[in-house]
């Protein structure tokens, strides 16, 4: 077994607080879900590295919003975004968000179609 070791980081206040509750309703702890995620991430990453599949990567820079649909889709050379998701899931990879604006946006938009 390794040795632990403690850093810094930062997160988002909301995000720590809903974490918080996920850790409560998983009788866990925040540290023991940040480190099972970050433990399959990390591991996950290795093995398609060590296999020479270098699709993880592509849907790692989707999840972190380096890499639209287009061109992750291309990249994958799969032609629907049901596809993509699936994978996604699959890869134990959370979808990108949009901005907060962008998000904002769309939804004041169907508002007004609403109303």
């Amino acid at each position: 077994m390794s040795a632990t070791v403690n850093f810094t980081g930062s997160v988002d206040r909301d995000l720590l607080k809903r974490a918080k509750v996920v850790a409560a309703k998983a009788d866990t702890s925040i540290n023991a879900l940040f480190n099972s995620e970050l433990r399959h991430l990390v591991e996950t990453f290795e093995a398609a590295e060590m296999s020479g599949n270098q699709n993880f990567r592509v849907l790692l820079d989707f999840s972190l919003g380096r890499a639209d649909d287009r061109a992750t889709l291309a990249r994958l050379g799969i032609g629907s975004e049901e596809d993509l998701f699936l994978l996604m899931a699959q890869a134990h990879l959370p979808m990108p968000r949009l901005p907060e604006g962008v998000t904002r946006a769309m939804a004041d938009s169907l508002d007004a179609l609403a109303g």
